[in-house]
């Protein structure tokens, strides 16, 4: 998908997009089985800028996070279905386990997390704030959760 670009491409098209006045946000995340949760946060970060980055957890960055037994679906695959929903501009991988690097590098106008994380938790915030950017941060969707789905997924499998 031309959407789903290395950090070098992605660079490049936020200087174009950067020049031409639009405001850059920056989300980040494991998105490892979308479900309605996603779409709503996606479509709320969406609506705080212009362009949409999303920056896409590897497989080893994801296992460091939630445990061996993720992420269910491969990080490519992963990557196109966030690069194919119309609220998502670009989409790219990163390995660490925090977007800090991949943010300082990219310089978003906006950061945008889920209202979860407190904001002096959220890596990048205070690189962010630094240069005048600000940060967003969504209310969840009630009820919406990968670990929730698969849990339900598991138990129907057992109790069979």
């Amino acid at each position: 998908m031309k959407n789903i670009l290395s950090r070098e491409e992605l660079k490049k098209e936020v200087e174009i997009h950067r020049r031409r006045q639009r405001k850059i946000v920056f989300t980040n995340g494991c998105f490892d089985i979308i479900h309605a949760g996603h779409i709503h946060y996606l479509n709320k970060a969406k609506d705080t800028g212009d362009v949409l980055i999303v920056g896409l957890n590897s497989d080893s960055s994801v296992r460091s996070i939630k445990g061996e037994n993720r992420p269910i679906i491969p990080e490519q695959e992963r990557a196109m279905v966030v690069a194919a929903l119309k609220s998502v501009d670009f989409v790219t991988i990163f390995a660490e386990t925090t977007p800090l690097d991949l943010i300082q590098y990219l310089r978003p106008d906006i950061l945008v997390k889920g209202a979860d994380w407190p904001e002096d938790k959220i890596a990048g915030s205070q690189a962010v704030l630094s240069w005048g950017g600000k940060v967003v941060l969504i209310p969840l969707f009630p009820g919406a959760s990968t670990t929730k789905i698969i849990e339900k997924i598991l138990s129907a499998y057992h109790a069979r």
